[in-house]
């Protein structure tokens, strides 16, 4: 109904103008058509001024009243480092955009009434006139090359590579219809290499080399993971793409960056405002406490439900907008906890399968790093802890290995053993017992000669790696101390275990 009735209006407004033409027609043939083109040209030229005006203030008022909307301004500034110069160089073109635009806006509807047809009126012919060629000519090219200096310095300042002692945390970003896989380095902040001969979309749809000892420790999320970053840390995203053109785009942040198939690109920034911190700013302004769903008045509000986006500004095809993805950004204590949690790709999907290069090893060098750091970290705390926590003062090898039913060590125990044995003699005046467990399977008595055995055997590797034998003794308890259920298979092993205790220092 309301479709008819918007017709019928439509064509009485039709009807109207027609009538007002008719008349006007009429009009001018009785006062003469020289008199009613001079009125039709006082009017027009009349009516043209106040449309230029209101015109130009309806431009100025909608841009202060939409300004909270629009990127840069109210709650719209810029959240990384580098965002606040794109958002300079933004207002400086502003600026100097905004004084041509309403320059010649004005004069334009101006100059229409100036200029308007007049009795007797005569044009002025002007051949040529120097000053105000040089005038229009050399104050553009002094504005452009001042806003061409300004961005260039921002978009080095975004684009210019790190040097390499710069701490920096690095991504990859891989764009393909219609989805981002986002890569993570591990404890090496490095990422490794991919190839795409080695694309297998069963097991390796990004065609990682695992050759590349930099790839084992590698993090690939999965489409419906969040982006998480931490705040004030400088973040490199490598950006590269699997089949057509797409682009990474991060508004909040200022950056974005064509996605190439075949040719890796990257920029630089540095989120300065948490995902909770942005929200609270947000709080502040009414319309962003209206309810996020209209149909749930009850639920969360507008801004309790923000979140920092990655979206594809590339039309990339039907299925573009599924590539969107929530970007968290949090504290650095959190990002760490989250990293943690996470585990390498390598080892969720490809360690000892058929596709694994490293198919039969134990240990990898990533695996053997990691654990050095996480031994220093055990043997700083038991040498500092309280020595009424027992527990405290004892640590565990991880990567101590024998020989079934034997207590030769094997060689994948050196690594563990020897990073050990170096730390140790940065404590010289520490007394230390090297402790062997078992489990429940078997004669007790031999269990405790085998743990015995076991333990003398770590001792006496740490004696031919520098640590004084006078700081250590042997102890064989053998499954009179389990420290999970002798039920399971993965509790017997747990009990099956060589530890280093803090007995003095």
């Amino acid at each position: 109904m309301s479709y008819f009735i918007a017709l019928i209006i439509l064509a009485l407004i039709a009807v109207v103008a027609l009538q007002i033409g008719r008349v006007s027609e009429l009009s001018a043939q009785i006062r003469g058509e020289e008199e009613a083109e001079l009125q039709n040209n006082n009017s027009t030229g009349g009516w043209m001024v106040i449309f230029g005006v209101l015109f130009l203030i309806a431009t100025v008022w909608s841009a202060v009243y939409y300004k909270d909307v629009m990127l840069g301004y109210g709650p719209w500034e810029a959240s990384s480092e580098h965002g606040k110069e794109v958002d300079s160089l933004f207002n400086v073109t502003l600026l100097f955009t905004g004084i041509v635009f309403i320059a010649t806006q004005w004069l334009t509807f101006y100059y229409s009434f100036k200029y308007r047809g007049k009795k007797n009126g005569k044009a002025l012919f002007l051949a040529h006139d120097t000053k105000l060629e040089l005038i229009w000519t050399a104050i553009p090219a002094v504005v452009m090359a001042f806003l061409v200096v300004k961005g260039l310095v921002v978009w080095n300042n975004t684009m210019l590579d790190l040097d390499e002692d710069e701490q920096a945390i690095n991504i990859e970003a891989t764009g393909y219809q219609f989805a981002w896989d986002i890569r993570y380095p591990g404890a090496d902040n490095v990422i490794g290499h991919k190839d795409f001969r080695l694309i297998d979309m069963a097991v390796n749809p990004l065609g990682v080399d695992y050759t590349d000892d930099a790839s084992l420790d590698d993090i690939i999320l999965a489409g419906s993971d969040k982006i998480v970053l931490p705040v004030d840390t400088t973040v490199r995203v490598k950006i590269t793409s699997k089949d057509v053109l797409h682009n990474f785009y991060l508004p909040h942040f200022r950056v974005k960056m064509d996605a190439v198939p075949g040719l890796p690109t990257y920029f630089i920034f540095k989120p300065t405002k948490t995902t909770a911190q942005m929200r609270e700013e947000l709080r502040a302004y009414p319309e962003w406490n209206e309810p996020y769903d209209p149909t749930d008045p009850e639920g969360p509000k507008k801004w309790e439900s923000f979140n920092y986006e990655l979206a594809c500004a590339e039309l990339c095809g039907k299925g573009h907008y599924s590539m969107r993805r929530i970007v968290e950004i949090v504290d650095r204590d959190t990002y760490k906890q989250w990293l943690k949690g996470l585990k390498s790709t390598y080892l969720a999907n490809i360690r000892g399968t058929d596709a694994d290069p490293n198919k039969g090893k134990r240990l990898l060098p990533f695996e053997i790093k990691a654990r050095q750091t996480e031994l220093t970290k055990e043997i700083s705390a038991a040498v500092k802890a309280d020595s009424s926590n027992a527990d405290a003062k004892i640590i565990r090898f991880k990567n101590v290995y024998y020989e079934t039913g034997s207590s030769n060590l094997e060689a994948d125990s050196y690594y563990e053993l020897d990073y050990a044995a170096t730390l140790l003699n940065k404590y010289p005046d520490i007394q230390l017992e090297v402790a062997g467990h078992t489990d429940n399977v078997g004669d007790p008595a031999a269990n405790r000669a085998l743990s015995l055995q076991r333990a003398t055997s770590v001792m006496n590797r740490l004696i031919e790696k520098g640590v004084s034998a006078a700081r250590l003794k042997s102890a064989g308890y053998g499954d009179a101390s389990p420290i999970d259920s002798n039920d399971t298979e993965e509790g017997k092993a747990n009990n099956r275990r060589t530890e280093l205790r803090v007995i003095s220092q």
